[in-house]
């Protein structure tokens, strides 16, 4: 049977079993829309009827869980008494273990939460049967990446209860292999991270792609050496190919085969609760996409404008949904993320494995700003864009881009400031004219102030170890950083 095929007859398993009968919200919004039951949706246009969910329907009122509490599947015990699954399970196993299965379904144990960093965060929560899900996607990601049981893997994701560092973590359990977990800066500062990549000697480094990049300069800065380094598996941010360059390149200061190290992507977020890596690739290739996982989630991939979903193979925002999950749950989600290269389907080029894949790169669709640059017309500019030409300039180190009113006054025009950290001594002459070079190209605008800092200044501006996510675009004319 085909993967659509197949992920069509799960989900309206999933939505007679679990959903409908245990989810408040959807059990109202399917009553709202006319659709009876999982029965109704016998195919993917009868599936399109189902609205969108979004981060504004997950927002509670201010002071209250109550509307959060609504997507969590909330099972009836009187239900649940008159399924033959659970009948079998009393009489076979006995009422006692029955009910301990059902809590170990149902209860939620765990709770992670969206960052806030634009609004208010949104708790998601785990059952066990999810920690299992959540595991059996750890366990597949080793397996894409490449990695090997007997390897030793270190996890530099900030402790906290948000996806990516319990994703690295029950990786780990999942693959059972060796995973330390330092915490990130927070926890043992930059020394106690480069100690620890001095002492261990990682055959794979797991984490955010500012902080890796950040420690792994600053044990090149103290002579460190680490020979066994095979991968990066780099999440939490975007990956541009510049950033990729600057890792290969670091890995060989630290003494190992740089060009022969894989830097890979994964792509998660806490609505899914899992994420999806890409598998290794050559420096001269291009990546094969994010491997999804079809037996557990769904991806449909929407043109933004219409909700309409587009063919395989083309660019448009991502939608989400689970097909075995507990806990909190989403239907249709509408990430705001969007996929220039769509939704694929057939064997990987690099590794051969026939998954349906996301190709090419993810942007945020509310990156694109609007910009006062004069006084008669805003300007739209693609800060996504602005991101990748930064990080694929080889002479800059880190960097941030500063969104200010002129003169602080909210009347007046919005001024763009770059601050960059060189790289290797390269001089800051040759850095503005790149800059404004690459600026001009992307946005037909010119940054109106190029500042230069050393390293540590601007780690500090980018609370780098400190923030969960380092400040790369700080929007100062009453906006958010992110």
């Amino acid at each position: 049977m085909p993967t659509r095929d197949r992920q069509l007859s799960q989900l309206r398993r999933y939505l007679r079993d679990a959903v409908l009968p245990f989810s408040k919200y959807y059990g109202r919004l399917f009553a709202r829309e006319g659709i009876m039951g999982a029965n109704d949706i016998r195919t993917w246009a009868d599936w399109e009827r189902v609205p969108f969910t979004s981060k504004s329907d997950l927002l509670s009122i201010p002071g209250s869980a109550a509307r959060t509490r609504d997507f969590v599947l909330i099972p009836d015990p009187e239900v649940l008494k008159k399924r033959p699954s659970t009948l079998w399970k009393a009489l076979t196993r006995g009422p006692a273990a029955a009910k301990a299965a059902l809590e170990r379904e149902y209860r939620p144990i765990l709770m992670t939460s969206t960052t806030g960093r634009s609004t208010e965060p949104v708790p998601f929560l785990y059952t066990q049967h999810d920690l299992d899900n959540l595991e059996t996607a750890g366990r597949r990601m080793m397996e894409i990446c490449d990695s090997r049981p007997d390897w030793r893997h270190l996890n530099l994701f900030p402790f906290a209860p948000h996806l990516a560092f319990w994703q690295a973590h029950y990786a780990g359990l999942g693959y059972n292999t060796f995973c330390l977990s330092t915490g990130g800066g927070k926890v043992m500062g930059t020394d106690g991270n480069v100690r620890l990549l001095e002492k261990i000697q990682p055959d794979a480094l797991i984490g955010m792609p500012t902080f890796i990049y950040h420690v792994m300069q600053e044990a090149v800065t103290r002579g460190v050496k680490c020979p066994p380094l095979k991968r990066i598996v780099l999440g939490g941010e975007k990956v541009p190919d510049g950033m990729r360059r600057k890792l290969r390149a670091l890995c060989t200061e630290l003494g190992a085969d740089g060009e022969a190290v894989a830097v890979m992507a994964t792509y998660g977020f806490t609505e899914a609760r899992m994420a999806w890596p890409e598998c290794p690739f050559k420096s001269d290739e291009e990546s094969g996409g994010y491997h999804l996982y079809p037996d557990l989630g769904l991806i449909e991939i929407i043109d933004p404008a219409t909700g309409r979903t587009v063919p395989d193979g083309t660019g448009g925002e991502i939608v989400f949904t689970p097909l075995d999950g507990r806990g909190s749950v989403v239907l249709r989600y509408r990430t705001g993320d969007h996929i220039s290269g769509g939704l694929v389907h057939g064997p990987c080029p690099r590794c051969g494995r026939d998954l349906p894949r996301l190709l090419g790169r993810i942007s945020r669709v509310s990156d694109v700003r609007e910009m006062n640059i004069d006084k008669l017309k805003g300007t739209l500019v693609n800060f996504n864009d602005l991101e990748n030409l930064l990080d694929d300039i080889d002479q800059i180190g880190a960097w941030q881009i500063e969104l200010k009113k002129r003169n602080d006054d909210p009347l007046d025009t919005d001024e763009i400031i770059v601050h960059v950290a060189p790289k290797n001594g390269a001089a800051p002459e040759s850095i503005k004219r790149e800059i404004e070079r690459h600026f001009l190209a992307a946005t037909e605008i010119s940054p109106n102030q190029i500042e230069f800092h050393d390293a540590e200044t601007l780690r500090t501006m980018q609370g780098v170890g400190v923030k969960l996510k380092e400040d790369k675009v700080v929007d100062r004319r009453g906006g958010v950083s992110r």
